[in-house]
């Protein structure tokens, strides 16, 4: 079979490209399926995870000013597609214009839609004025007008059904990242959190929650890895809160599996999710997590008390003190962290790469060879 997935870049250390970089490989590996994964203006063959060599890529070039780009995108991406003859085409757009992409294209081939994001995702800090109130409505307008026209449109989480109205939902959930024979030891006196510096992943929060922490437990630390940035004001918010000296900030690694190892609690303070990659991923080293209970993509992932635990959204207090529970009570921490090893196994990549396998070979009436 013949598919192709159409993104904005794939040279990121994000959560989509990391989750395509599984996917599209298992699919090519395993299935042997004949995978292309089209592109905007990316100009670097430097990917920061690894993809299988049997993919092929294609990039689009379109700049200029708005009317000019879309014009030029809509060119590049007809001329491309026409070269290709793909049998299904995934569009893994989380922007606007991917609700556009069937047509843009005529659509020439069973079509999918993959909502990485929470329409929650245009909250942003501050307060709403009127005028973006209705910018906001209108996208959502445009974007429940567009999304009818896919085959399927996939979410990640339950709770992203009651985003949307469409007929055609389904739900595939993120495949791990990696499943080890090992596991942490949960002895460490390391909390850990991964993503990017935005409003959306609430390391503010985070960091007034850990200041309580701080307080009774001054030889624990907090390590925050992801792309920092200043205008987000962390370091500074640290040093207010007189905790500098027990949070460190790091850009993104490759070699996070190790820090996973190497962390006795994960922490996930986001104020919405797509899905909550992280959490599976640190769950995977037997890793318990604290998380808030935001839309969406914790709850379907943590089991609270069992397996990690889940705070109400915006809990600033309750977060702490269920920091201190796992810090306080190592027992309680270490069958937690079991049950959560065991837990994420229905997101082992073999098991997602069927559910998608089994879509794809229904929208064509194929089977893989």
């Amino acid at each position: 079979m013949k598919l192709v997935y159409i993104v904005n870049r794939i040279d990121g250390p994000g959560g989509l490209e990391r989750v395509l970089s599984i996917k599209a490989s298992k699919l090519a590996d395993d299935y042997n399926y004949d995978i292309h994964i089209v592109t905007l203006n990316q100009n670097t063959d430097d990917l920061f995870y690894d993809f299988s060599s049997k993919l092929s890529y294609h990039n689009v070039e379109a700049k200029g000013n708005p009317i000019s780009r879309m014009y030029k995108y809509a060119k590049g991406l007809k001329d491309t597609i026409k070269k290709i003859q793909p049998d299904v085409i995934a569009v893994c757009d989380d922007g606007l214009k991917g609700f556009f992409v069937p047509l843009v294209l005529g659509k020439p081939c069973p079509m999918i839609y993959e909502r990485h994001v929470s329409r929650n995702v245009e909250i942003k800090k501050g307060k709403r004025s009127l005028s973006k109130r209705i910018t906001t409505a209108t996208k959502f307008s445009l974007m429940n007008f567009g999304g009818k026209y896919y085959d399927h449109f996939v979410v990640l989480t339950n709770g992203n059904l009651n985003e949307w109205s469409f007929k055609n939902l389904k739900v595939i959930p993120n495949p791990l990242s990696f499943y080890p024979e090992s596991k942490s030891t949960l002895e460490n006196k390391k909390v850990l959190a991964v993503g990017k510096h935005s409003f959306q992943k609430g390391y503010d929060r985070l960091l007034k929650s850990w200041e309580q922490v701080a307080k009774k437990h001054q030889d624990w630390s907090l390590d925050i890895y992801g792309t920092i940035s200043e205008q987000e004001g962390l370091s500074k918010l640290a040093e207010d809160l007189e905790i500098s000296n027990s949070v460190n900030f790091y850009p993104p690694v490759k070699n996070i599996a190790e820090k996973y190892e190497q962390a006795s609690i994960y922490t996930m303070s986001s104020r919405y999710e797509g899905f909550g990659m992280v959490l599976t991923e640190a769950m995977a080293y037997g890793v318990p997590c604290i998380s808030y209970d935001c839309p969406y993509g914790p709850s379907d992932i943590i089991s609270d008390k069992t397996d990690g635990l889940l705070v109400e959204n915006g809990d600033i207090n309750a977060f702490a003190t269920a920091i201190l529970l796992l810090i306080e009570n190592e027992e309680q921490r270490k069958k937690m962290g079991t049950r959560a090893k065991e837990a994420v196994k229905k997101y082992l990549p073999e098991t997602i790469a069927e559910e998608w396998n089994q879509l794809f070979t229904g929208l064509t009436n194929t089977s893989s060879q």
